[in-house]
């Protein structure tokens, strides 16, 4: 029988996060949930069933204590760390003259840092065991910016993901880890507006005219964490948006 892994996944208090956490519990894996606030977290684990395997750390992703807590947590608790699904992030939507220094800082922090600080730990921690997977969900409209929906900000950090996924398999390759990276498009979560018109909106965005769930991203995320082969890839799940002009 296989011993239940230990997977680390940020932004896990609701949409695409919550939905790998779940997932992994299914499974009977251990999961370590980050989200900013306790309330959430609780929230979350409430409505899949409060889990005894969900451990929950609280905090800022962006700010370097919070990835030494939770990973001192999780070895605490579980003794090792198998992957990390660093999820957290923002999107924003706006044209680049009316991005402000809040909005600006707030994006770093999440996208950027929130995303280095896990996987510098998860790599020190990985590299030492011989193996690891460390998986980033980034965004396809890195790949593909699109006229009707000005996305400095995203396409700039997530697109700046993309290439650092790639940097830190080739870097951590030799150690037995694989870096991967899940580009998603439109993807029913919280995160949009719930009225008809903005989702007939988003599903111009693909040229199936349709948008996605989190299961999608979830299916990508346990294929890639769960391959030993795979590694340094950048898998769309976007409903061929980014597959070319349409």
């Amino acid at each position: 029988m296989t011993s239940p892994k230990t997977v680390i996944v940020t932004g896990a208090s609701s949409g695409i996060g919550l939905a790998v956490a779940e997932a992994y519990l299914k499974r009977g894996d251990n999961v370590v949930g980050n989200a900013r606030t306790l309330a959430r977290l609780q929230e979350a684990a409430t409505s899949i069933g409060d889990p005894e395997n969900f451990l929950l750390v609280e905090g800022d992703i962006g700010k370097p204590e919070t990835t030494q807590r939770i990973f001192e947590r999780a070895l605490d608790a579980y003794g090792r760390v198998d992957v990390l699904v660093a999820n957290a992030g923002q999107f924003l939507g706006k044209p680049t003259v009316d991005l402000t220094e809040d909005e600006i800082e707030s994006m770093i922090d999440v996208n950027l840092r929130g995303f280095l600080y896990p996987a510098q730990a998860a790599a020190r921690h990985m590299s030492g065991n011989g193996s690891g997977h460390i998986v980033a969900i980034t965004a396809c409209i890195a790949m593909q910016p699109q006229a009707k929906l000005p996305a400095l900000l995203p396409a700039m950090l997530k697109g700046g993901l993309n290439h650092a996924v790639r940097s830190l398999a080739l870097e951590l390759a030799p150690t037995g880890v694989q870096v991967n990276a899940v580009a998603p498009g439109v993807i029913d979560t919280p995160m949009f507006p719930r009225d008809e018109q903005t989702w007939a909106f988003l599903r111009t965005f693909s040229p199936t005219g349709k948008t996605g769930v989190p299961q999608d991203v979830v299916d990508a995320v346990l294929y890639l964490a769960g391959s030993n082969y795979v590694t340094g890839s950048i898998m769309t799940v976007d409903g061929g948006s980014t597959a070319g002009v349409w």
